[in-house]
């Protein structure tokens, strides 16, 4: 058996969660594929994929050998690059993480230009809104929203977003506007991310308050707590970049600009490994520079101006 081919092989299966899809992307008969898949089990003793009519899944020490593959291919590639003085465009697959609306709003143009500036290179993008381990779920990249722990991962931070709370112009007129955090009792708020009946909402600013609101609606998506607050219904509280489009054509005014909390960090991070491999150090070269000018721009407006 050739190790090395068998583990481009495996690493080619959990890349692509099957063994058909794996065989195209090598341009390898399927047969072949499953045989070294096989061979490379009965030579480390160890199930490492668990098959079903519907799909293949890794398993447990399938997982950590799939980084231990990872890692070994991409010092191994990087090695041979330097020894030959070649500096080769990337290619193969980038896989990244993002939260929904941002990964949508923002991270999705940056991906599809850097794919048109690398013809060679494919993308995978998960988007969801929950931090994802980039080891277990075979991703090269991720967009973190909010301060990160000490870590083997490498960050670059791109730039700040922060809680904005607003309404519609319908609803201030109705209603009138909050001036301090604590008048947010005597209103109607709309909550998303959370099912409980009450919710605390931090703010900052001259006197720093924390502020129980009872939600007349909960939802579980940023998007339709602002389409709720656009309709007139109450006082929604999200990330900046997430209102943005609706505060820049008016359909929401900012509130509480005073008692805004802490900017919180983005971030792009990956793994440390000893030589990255070229595909994550073009991509985060190309993305960091666009991903920052975005955030820049995107700041929200002054909705009374």
């Amino acid at each position: 058996m050739d190790r090395l081919t068998a583990m481009r092989v495996f690493v080619a299966v959990a890349d692509a969660g099957g063994l058909s899809p794996a065989g195209r992307r090598l341009a390898m008969p399927l047969t072949t594929v499953s045989r070294h898949l096989k061979a490379l089990e009965e030579a480390l003793d160890v199930r490492l994929v668990t098959r079903t009519t519907r799909r293949l899944s890794l398993t447990e020490p399938g997982r950590a050998y799939l980084e231990t593959c990872r890692r070994v291919l991409g010092d191994l590639d990087a090695a041979e690059r330097r020894l030959t003085g070649e500096q080769a465009e990337p290619q193969g697959m980038l896989a990244l993480t993002a939260p929904v609306v941002f990964g949508r709003r923002h991270v999705l143009p940056v991906v599809t230009a850097y794919l048109d500036a690398f013809p060679r290179m494919a993308a995978r993008m998960l988007l969801v809104d929950r931090v994802v381990d980039l080891v277990e779920e075979g991703l090269d990249l991720g967009i973190r929203i909010g301060h990160l722990p000490d870590s083997s991962m490498r960050a670059t931070q791109l730039g700040t977003v922060r809680y904005v709370t607003c309404a519609s112009p319908a609803y201030l007129a109705r209603a009138g506007a909050p001036q301090t955090p604590k008048d947010l009792t005597q209103h109607h708020c709309i909550s998303f991310n959370t099912f409980t009946p009450a919710e605390r909402w931090a703010f900052a600013g001259r006197k720093a308050a924390s502020v129980t609101v009872e939600p007349r609606l909960i939802v579980n998506t940023a998007d339709a707590a602002i389409d709720a607050a656009k309709a007139g219904l109450g006082i929604v509280r999200v990330l900046s970049y997430q209102a943005d489009p609706s505060l820049a054509d008016g359909s929401l005014r900012l509130l509480l600009e005073d008692f805004e909390p802490e900017a919180i960090p983005v971030s792009l991070i990956h793994r440390e490994d000893r030589l990255p491999q070229v595909k994550v150090q073009s991509f985060a070269s190309f993305a960091v520079p666009r991903l920052r000018k975005r955030l820049k721009r995107a700041e929200p407006v002054d909705s009374e101006g």
